[in-house]
C-alpha cells in the first residue's frame, strides 16, 4: 500500500526519525513560559539544561536518546527488505507494529514503568529483526 507515493514502511521509517523530537518535546513540556532563572527551559544551553531534569523529564530525555539509538537499525531493517522484494503487506504491517511498540516503550518510560518499557523495548527489537526476515 502506499500513501503519497511511499509505502505505509516508509512512512514508518519518518515516523520513526520524528520519534526523538516528540521525546525532547515532552522533557522540555511546560517549560517554555518559566524563566531560565526559575528552572524553565534554557534554549541557550539546552542539552546542560536537560541534564539537570529528574524525574519524568529526564526519563523523557533516556527515550529520546534510545529513540535516536533504535532509529538506525529500523532504517536499515526497512530498506533493506524493500530492496529483497519483501511481500510488502507483512513488511507494512510489520514496520506499522514497530512504530506501535515504539510510542507504547516511550509512555512506559516517561511513567517510570521499568519492567513494562523493557518487554516493550524487546517486542520492537524482535519486530526490527523480523522485518529482516520476511
Amino acid at each position: 500500500m502506499k500513501i503519497a507515493g511511499l509505502t505505509v514502511a516508509y512512512w514508518a521509517v519518518i515516523v520513526a526519525a520524528l520519534l526523538p523530537i516528540v521525546c525532547a518535546g515532552l522533557a522540555k513540556w511546560g517549560t517554555f513560559a518559566k524563566p531560565r532563572r526559575e528552572g524553565g527551559y534554557d534554549n541557550h544551553n539546552p542539552r546542560a539544561w536537560l541534564a539537570k531534569q529528574n524525574d519524568w523529564r529526564a526519563r523523557a530525555n533516556a527515550a529520546q536518546a534510545n529513540s535516536f539509538e533504535a532509529l538506525p537499525f529500523f532504517i536499515g531493517a526497512v530498506i533493506i527488505a524493500h530492496q529483497l522484494g519483501t511481500y510488502q503487506t507483512r513488511l507494512d504491517l510489520l514496520a506499522f507494529f514497530y512504530i506501535v511498540l515504539r510510542l507504547v516503550y516511550i509512555m512506559l518510560y516517561v511513567a517510570d514503568l521499568a519492567t513494562a518499557r523493557s518487554i516493550a523495548w524487546t517486542l520492537a527489537l524482535l519486530v526490527n529483526i523480523a522485518i529482516l526476515f520476511v
